[in-house]
């Protein structure tokens, strides 16, 4: 039948990237792994949030856990121009299975002071930011070029459905056995991860020439980024957006407990519902063939919207449905920000972008984390998620404006047609 044919055309495609044994192991490791990090970032969330009350203490976590990234990301990114990232990942990720049992340890004990959570957390910030590079920009080592875009997206899928069993599996947790069965099971979950990177086979890895050593890696990274007009557009707007738009995991809690009045297990519902949408979407996009500049301007004005209209909600059911269309229109954008990042740079000077990406995604949130906690707790837990809704349509009208000329370009899909060729 020409339409059941058309059907598992689709799902080929939308999958592809998951015939490669490498990147199979990778992605369904990384997906227990991610799983169980968002037990980690939930459960830590909701305990100093239940301790303290203060949605400044949150934002004051977010610092704690994504500060690292701000400052020591972009070196971390330069080493990952320049060693094995599998063997770079076999430390890190072994760390940070330390950092989660000594979080659990923390969290069984009696009357543990809150400052200790904050200095843990602030260790495993600095474990994500050396991992986080190597981790991503690992993914194009694992996949022929002409895969790299469907693998790049499925790694977001994959993330996205991390966020689904994760918070829901938080919620239960936490009102039933306590915050520190989370951190236990975010321990256990990296053994999955770690065996995963010990099964891959080497000679089947494409791994990118290694970058020179010597001093100025950084610079150079920031200085190829500023000279190459799509990267320096898509990550001027991320600036943006990473700052005021991109910090759910101080919005959200906040925005539920005290703006519509909820309870904890009805915020790890919403951002399971979130997640929903942010996967439905992922796997619509690990279809396109074409990732232009043009691609992230629109995503970021539909996801402005649709956060706008969250910050409006008037209650719990109705902010379910429109969290997961936050969702899908906030992977849409991301995803090809990602996609757009990892294609268009050089192969010597991926491991830098794909840092400085995470800088402005990550690194901007002890910046905005606090700042979003502190209007909160002034003038109520609606106000950052308008805040953040209006400064991604505010940065869709100044792309769409001041680059129009660029917006049709597709560097992407000219050097996916060059591989191919």
């Amino acid at each position: 039948m020409p339409a059941t044919r058309g059907l598992e055309s689709g799902i080929g495609k939308t999958f592809s990237s998951l015939r490669t044994r490498n990147f199979r192991l990778f992605f369904f490791g990384q997906l227990v792994s991610n799983s169980g990090n968002w037990l980690t970032n939930i459960a830590i969330t909701l305990l100093v949030l239940d301790r303290t009350g203060s949605g400044t203490a949150v934002g004051w976590l977010a610092a704690c856990q994504y500060g690292p990234i701000l400052l020591f990301s972009i070196y971390a990114g330069s080493l990952a121009d320049r060693m094995s990232k599998r063997k770079l990942l076999y430390w890190t990720q072994s760390l940070e299975m330390a950092e989660s049992i000594a979080l659990a340890v923390l969290a069984f004990l009696p009357h543990t002071p809150i400052g200790l959570f904050f200095a843990v957390a602030a260790i495993g910030g600095c474990l994500l930011a050396a991992d986080n590079p190597a981790r991503r920009s690992f993914v194009r080592e694992m996949v022929s070029t002409e895969q790299v875009s469907n693998a790049v997206t499925l790694y977001s899928s994959m993330v996205n459905l991390s966020r689904i069993a994760g918070p829901a599996i938080a919620g239960v947790l936490v009102t039933t056995l306590g915050f520190g069965w989370c951190f236990t099971i975010d321990a256990a979950s990296y053994v999955v991860v770690i065996v995963a990177l010990v099964m891959m086979r080497g000679s089947e890895l494409h791994p990118t020439p290694r970058g020179p050593k010597g001093r100025g890696q950084v610079r150079a990274g920031i200085r190829y980024i500023v000279h190459t007009p799509e990267l320096a557009v898509s990550f001027g707007m991320l600036v943006v957006i990473g700052l005021l738009s991109y910090n759910f995991n101080v919005t959200f809690p906040l925005f539920v407990e005290k703006g519509l009045h909820g309870t904890a297990t009805q915020y790890t519902l919403l951002y399971s519902c979130f997640s929903v949408g942010a996967v439905i979407a992922s796997f619509i996009v690990a279809r396109r063939a074409r990732v232009t500049l043009r691609t992230i301007v629109l995503s970021s004005g539909a996801f402005g919207i649709t956060l706008l209209a969250l910050g409006f909600v008037p209650n719990v059911p109705i902010g379910y449905v429109v969290a997961a269309i936050v969702g899908g229109f906030s992977i849409s954008y991301m995803t090809a920000t990602t996609a757009l990042a990892q294609l268009r740079a050089d192969p010597q000077m991926v491991g830098r972008v794909v840092a400085v990406q995470t800088v402005l995604q990550l690194g901007t949130t002890p910046i905005g984390g606090p700042l979003l906690g502190w209007v909160a707790d002034l003038w109520g837990a609606r106000l950052p998620i308008i805040i953040g809704g209006i400064a991604a349509l505010a940065t869709f009208a100044v792309a769409w404006f001041a680059g129009r000329r660029r917006l049709t370009t597709s560097p992407v899909a000219e050097q996916q047609h060059e591989a191919a060729a």
